[in-house]
């Protein structure tokens, strides 16, 4: 099997499980925070959707510049705009897995601003930490979230308490 085809694989199943998420995300508590410290809920939703981007981001350039393309974070939307951003990302994410060689992933990939680097190694690794892992991460902090408001969440690795009981 091709390294495109595992994290193809895994892509799929994980993107399909954030969609179910996301759907459930109430824009109307866009500014609800569980802490003062925390990024509210609108925030995070949108933080979450965007991951999908940083794949073809990693996989289709050798680095990544806040100097030559600042971050911009969405500031608010709907929960159809965040749905119609995440499904776009994810389009593009698959497009770019998929046309992604072995020798593509050994390459290096350098996250950067300007001069400071805080990272350079080989995409496959960044992908890994850096996208797949920092969506999982983020994905967990939204149930959180959810739970806390009491909306119901979907199966994500299996049953939840509130489906497929």
């Amino acid at each position: 099997m091709s390294i495109n085809q595992s994290f193809l694989g895994e892509f799929n199943h994980e993107a399909d499980s954030t969609r179910r998420l996301l759907e459930r995300v109430p824009m109307d508590k866009w500014n609800w925070k569980p802490h003062e410290k925390s990024m509210s809920l609108g925030k995070l939703a949108f933080h979450v959707a965007e991951i999908s981007e940083w794949v073809s981001d990693t996989l289709d350039r050798d680095e990544y510049d806040f100097v030559k393309t600042p971050y911009i974070p969405k500031e608010e939307g709907t929960t159809e705009d965040l749905l119609k951003f995440y499904d776009e990302s994810v389009k593009n994410a698959k497009t770019s897995i998929q046309n992604s060689s072995d020798e593509n992933f050994m390459k290096t990939w350098t996250f950067r601003n300007g001069e400071t680097i805080y990272f350079a190694m080989p995409k496959i690794q960044a992908l890994r930490g850096f996208c797949f892992n920092h969506l999982y991460h983020h994905r967990g902090q939204l149930t959180v979230y959810l739970r806390l408001l009491n909306i119901p969440l979907p199966s994500i690795y299996g049953p939840s308490a509130d489906e497929n009981n």
